[in-house]
């Protein structure tokens, strides 16, 4: 039975404790100290990341690319249930190190983690994924770093608990889910 076939068999309230054993990840340490604009770490849950990965939707062809990675469990799941090379970009340290140390336990080389501010690095990929890793000032250099991608290459931004209507360079898709709002963007 592949992945995708284990976790729909799964009772829904099940599934996040269950995907965070399969992926070896540990209980969520405390937040470090993080800069103004940081929203503390809160992971997407599995309902709301299946519902992502089939909307955009995303394949073996895609470049993943989690903006507030947390643990890696977004990455992580990308990359197993898609095939898709994934990048987990996150502030905290111990964060970065524990979805390192889960993508090399479970022999994964299609997923990479970075310990960086969003804000800070030039993005590469196709598909962005945002779980509200932060807001206000740093929230729109961050959407700068996405804009500027977006002027390269066509890409999917993934919104997941917020919106983001008044950027005037995304287009959103019609609704799909209460939680989750996709927007297109290009050259």
């Amino acid at each position: 039975m592949d992945l995708r076939s284990r976790l729909e068999a799964l009772p829904a309230a099940d599934r996040d404790a269950w995907v965070d054993d399969f992926l070896g990840l540990p209980p969520l340490p405390p937040d470090e100290p993080l800069p103004p604009g940081a929203v503390p770490n809160l992971p997407a849950g599995v309902a709301e990341i299946l519902v992502a990965l089939d909307a955009v939707p995303v394949t073996a062809a895609d470049h993943f690319v989690d903006i507030g990675a947390g643990l890696g469990r977004v990455a992580l799941l990308a990359h197993l249930l898609t095939g898709a090379r994934a990048h987990g970009i996150e502030l905290q340290a111990s964060l970065v190190e524990h979805a390192r140390s889960s993508a090399a336990n479970l022999g994964l080389t299609g997923v990479t983690f970075e310990h960086a501010n969003a804000e800070d690095v030039e993005l590469d990929g196709n598909v962005v994924f945002l779980y509200a890793p932060c807001n206000g000032a740093m929230l729109r250099r961050v959407l700068a770093r996405i804009e500027q991608l977006a002027q390269r290459r066509a890409i999917v931004v993934c919104a997941v608990d917020f919106e983001l209507h008044d950027v005037p360079w995304l287009r959103a898709r019609p609704a799909l889910h209460h939680s989750i709002t996709l927007y297109d963007a290009s050259p």
